[in-house]
């Protein structure tokens, strides 16, 4: 079973996955990275585009993610871009992966390109049903981004609700922050959804609603199974 995290940004991965993505590839998993906006513009207090690129580097080899799929579509802009684009670049990362396991943004997050990427990647997900060649979908997630997802205000939309939890333990918390740190600019103090205390208490919260130590939850929004009769 292959796995692919189709988001917007980068350190979106992490944020929503990023204790999931290490326990996946230390039991040996293939998981697959797809960022579609590998650009710093509009990223205030950030580095630039080359600091990125060595950032985002740092933070895969600290999840053991196998392959990344980088797009140059605007940031904070994805509006403005055909949906059909944002489509077919994750079709391509789904065939070259392999993936039938899919995480990505819940479309009801805050932030205009975590939407637009979620649209776009609920309709690449039905690649299979057009070509016989692509292995059909097992199981499509929804992520929990914080500073975005909780910030879904809009009380016409269904918000996100966790309905899987992926028991992930301390050491790929610990993990998680230190991939979330290779992102120059990223973390911040304490009370900021994106300091460590946050991130570690979401982890133990979530963990206490599933009877675990320490989780990462979703939203799954599509499971097919096979039954082996």
């Amino acid at each position: 079973m292959s796995y692919l995290i189709v988001v917007a940004h980068p350190d979106d991965e992490v944020l929503g996955a990023g204790a999931t993505i290490y326990k996946l590839t230390q039991a040996g998993k293939k998981v697959a990275v797809c960022i579609l906006c590998g650009q710093a513009a509009a990223r205030k207090f950030r580095p630039g585009d080359n600091e990125l690129e060595k950032d985002t580097e740092s933070c895969m080899k600290v999840l053991g993610v196998s392959k990344v799929f980088k797009g140059t579509f605007p940031n904070i802009k994805f509006n403005t871009v055909p949906h059909l684009d944002l489509v077919q670049f994750i079709e391509n990362a789904i065939v070259e992966s392999g993936a039938t396991v899919v995480f990505t943004h819940h479309p009801a997050d805050l932030n205009n390109d975590h939407l637009h990427a979620s649209l776009a990647c609920q309709a690449a997900v039905r690649l299979f049903q057009r070509r016989t060649d692509i292995k059909p979908l097992d199981e499509l997630f929804y992520m929990e981004v914080p500073s975005a997802t909780e910030w879904g205000l809009n009380a016409a939309i269904n918000k996100f609700q966790p309905n899987t939890f992926f028991e992930v333990g301390k050491e790929a918390i610990d993990k998680k922050i230190e991939a979330l740190s290779q992102y120059r600019g990223v973390m911040r103090d304490y009370p900021h959804p994106r300091s460590r205390e946050v991130l570690e208490g979401l982890a133990a919260y979530r963990g206490g609603q599933s009877g675990c130590c320490y989780a990462e939850s979703f939203e799954c929004a599509f499971r097919r199974i096979v039954a082996n009769v």
